[in-house]
């Protein structure tokens, strides 16, 4: 076991265990509701629409966190407001929007002369994380979970309920929003670390897993962050002995978490569901 733990020595795999860790509990808070929501495809759509904001942040010379963070919001808008006012469903405006995004966005870096690396910025680079990153990682990702969790139980009741939600007094159209905006700035947060594909995998199964052990939020929660952590832990002991790359490391062993809940989790598993 001593061999498995070696890479502790090294202090950019323990910065990597930090920074990991934060971002799969982030993730997997937010998982929750989203998967609650029927939402897991938004998690796609933004992840792959703030491409574009992010050369067009590097154009201007503004900060890469805000032209990717505006994108991801701008994305999730217009994909509300274009569900409002027309018949087409929300499926299917999120299939046109992230895809058409990504696409402008590929442009537009295909377009632009710079030293950004493209795969950087689709599977990420967690090993190679700078101090600042590494704290903007913390502080923001450390920020976004403590409002989901304080916020858990109104975000629930929209989740399940809007109606009630509005006879409550709650805002369901802010916390609508809200939701959105978190789940934007975590994409944004996520990206250095897990890129833009392999988000997507973390803002989906943790919230998968937790919802097959569990019927209450509170203990969906700890399950999906649990899950996510030691995912994370373990996947970037996998990669370290097999030189393979991290974040990949990191979703196959959420995926393999999934499939074993999916097979034997109590209740809800297939081998002891119960009719």
């Amino acid at each position: 076991m001593s061999g498995w733990l070696d890479f502790l020595e090294f202090e950019f795999m323990r910065d990597a265990m930090l920074v990991g860790s934060m971002v799969a509990a982030m993730c997997a808070a937010l998982s929750c509701f989203l998967v609650l929501k029927g939402w897991s495809l938004m998690g796609d759509a933004i992840s792959h629409a703030v491409l574009p904001g992010i050369v067009l942040a590097y154009l201007t010379g503004l900060p890469l966190l805000i032209g990717a963070f505006a994108a991801g919001l701008f994305c999730s808008s217009s994909i509300g407001w274009i569900k409002r006012h027309s018949r087409i469903k929300e499926d299917t405006v999120m299939g046109v929007a992230f895809t058409g995004m990504f696409a402008f966005g590929l442009v537009l870096f295909s377009r632009t002369p710079s030293e950004m690396h493209l795969d950087h910025i689709l599977v990420g680079n967690i090993l190679g994380i700078t101090r600042s990153q590494f704290l903007q990682t913390l502080s923001l990702g450390g920020a976004i979970l403590t409002v989901t969790l304080m916020l858990r139980r109104d975000l629930l009741l929209v989740c399940f309920d809007p109606g009630q939600a509005r006879a409550m007094a709650l805002a369901d159209r802010f916390l609508n929003y809200l939701l959105l905006s978190m789940l934007s700035l975590a994409i944004v947060v996520s990206l250095q670390a897990v890129g833009i594909i392999l988000v997507v995998a973390m803002l989906v199964a943790p919230g998968c897993i937790g919802h097959l052990w569990c019927d209450r939020l509170d203990r969906m929660l700890i399950v999906a962050i649990t899950s996510a952590v030691l995912s994370t832990w373990i996947g970037l002991m996998v990669s370290f002995q097999i030189d393979a790359a991290s974040g990949a490391c990191i979703v196959l062993v959420q995926a393999m978490f999934f499939f074993l809940s999916l097979l034997f989790a109590p209740k809800h598993g297939i081998f002891f569901r119960t009719t």
